[in-house]
């Protein structure tokens, strides 16, 4: 199954419709790109997602004030730890592509092996050959 496109519907006031038609041709786009747009941002954020005018969002850079999307810090232990663990992930996988090329190899000896039946002379077939002379060894 592909990628399906749904229809989403719901209602607005007629203020706020005029307002997204206004939005719609300032960027010289269609409406239904509009909210596009919202929800593919919508989605990327994890539905964190506050829509403001760009005056207000303007105002709320210089005043220093936190902005949107908002942040999170994170302790410099975090950042150490989830890199040493990329590092030992990369090692693992690494490690794991030479068990198989090296178990890779040991097949391909074996179907060596196996394809040389000749040289194998199984014990059964000796006893049964040669009745009248008995082999001696040493």
């Amino acid at each position: 199954m592909g990628n399906k496109n749904k229809t989403i519907s719901f209602r607005v006031n007629e203020d706020a419709f005029e307002t997204l038609r206004e939005i719609a041709e300032e960027r010289d786009i269609s409406l239904s790109a509009v909210f596009r747009d919202y929800v593919d941002t919508l989605v990327a954020h994890d539905g964190q997602v506050r829509v403001v005018p760009e005056d207000e969002l303007e105002r709320s850079y210089d005043d220093g004030a936190t902005g949107f999307p908002p942040t999170v810090e994170v302790p410099k232990s975090f950042i150490r730890e989830h890199e040493r663990l990329e590092l030992e992930t990369e090692h693992l996988r690494e490690q794991l592509e030479e068990h198989k090329r090296y178990v890779n190899y040991l097949r391909e000896q074996l179907e060596e092996l196996d394809g040389d039946d000749e040289d194998v002379i199984q014990l059964e077939e000796l006893d049964g050959e040669r009745d009248d002379q008995p082999f001696r060894l040493g």
